[in-house]
């Protein structure tokens, strides 16, 4: 097996980052749904309704993203665990290296990537 203590590095340090933002996200949530139920903005005729709406679409998405990240971040250190990491969940081919340095949390070949999932 190829020695992948580099990418579990990689891995950890970029659990670390996700953790560390997701409190941050839910603050910035929760403080924008204050100021909106502190106001009595009508989002859809106030311009500056409109503005508290896009901020509290604007984090959630950051949240939902951060948050699957995180999970498949935490996927791929299950897969060094178990000893599968770098096999395609697909076709079961070795993942080259250069795709694991762009991103480490893969579960897919470069043929596999675009199709997710589904095999051809």
């Amino acid at each position: 097996m190829a020695d992948f203590e580099r990418f579990r590095i990689l891995l950890e340090e970029e659990r670390t980052r996700k953790l560390a933002l997701l409190p941050a996200l839910r603050a910035d949530i929760s403080s924008t749904n204050a100021a909106r139920q502190d106001s009595n903005v009508d989002d859809e005729h106030d311009p500056e309704g409109a503005t508290i709406a896009f901020e509290l679409s604007q984090a959630s998405a950051l949240l939902q993203q951060s948050s699957s990240g995180l999970a498949q971040v935490e996927a791929a250190l299950q897969r060094l665990a178990d000893g599968t990491y770098g096999v395609c969940a697909v076709c079961g081919a070795p993942i080259a290296e250069g795709r694991l340095e762009a991103r480490p949390w893969t579960p897919y070949c470069l043929e596999h990537a675009s199709t997710g999932r589904r095999g051809r």
